[in-house]
Order: C-alpha cells, then structure tokens, then sequence
C-alpha cells in the first residue's frame, strides 16, 4: 500500500439500466485502484448493487465517488478506513 493511499469502500445503487455502462466506463477507468468488486442484481426490485473496495490516494477515490454520483439512475456513497 501506498503511503497516501487508502482504503475505500464505494457503495453504487443502479435504479436506471441505462445507467450500467456509464459505471462500468468510470470504474474500468479506475481500475488500477480497484481492489475488488462484488455485484448483486436484485431483480424483484429492478436495482443493481455494487461494491467496490479500492486502494488508492484520498483524492482518486473522491474524484471517482464524484463521477459516479454525476451518473443518472445511480446513488453512491463512500467509506475511507481511518488509517492513511
């Protein structure tokens, strides 16, 4: 690990299918960073859940957190561990 990086967990709820590519392109993006990704399709509910954990500088997963969140039809929320 880097000594600036740290580790994050982003939380993604797709609501809009038309959204999936446009998150899929922002995290190919970042894919460096990206230490594991985990997706759940929850069909009774038409939503798709992503969780995302990366290794990164505070700034990187911000950047990413941010261009998500501009994505319609999703909602993003990050989690940074307390250690730098």
């Amino acid at each position: 690990m880097e000594e600036n990086n740290r580790i994050a967990l982003i939380g993604i709820l797709i609501e809009q299918e038309s959204s999936v590519e446009p998150v899929n392109q922002a995290l190919h993006e970042y894919r460096a960073y990206i230490i594991g990704r985990m997706g759940i399709p929850y069909r009774q509910k038409d939503v798709n859940i992503i969780s995302v954990v990366l290794d990164a500088p505070a700034n990187v997963i911000s950047t990413l957190s941010g261009k998500l969140g501009m994505i319609d039809g999703i909602t993003v929320k990050s989690m940074f561990t307390k250690k730098k």
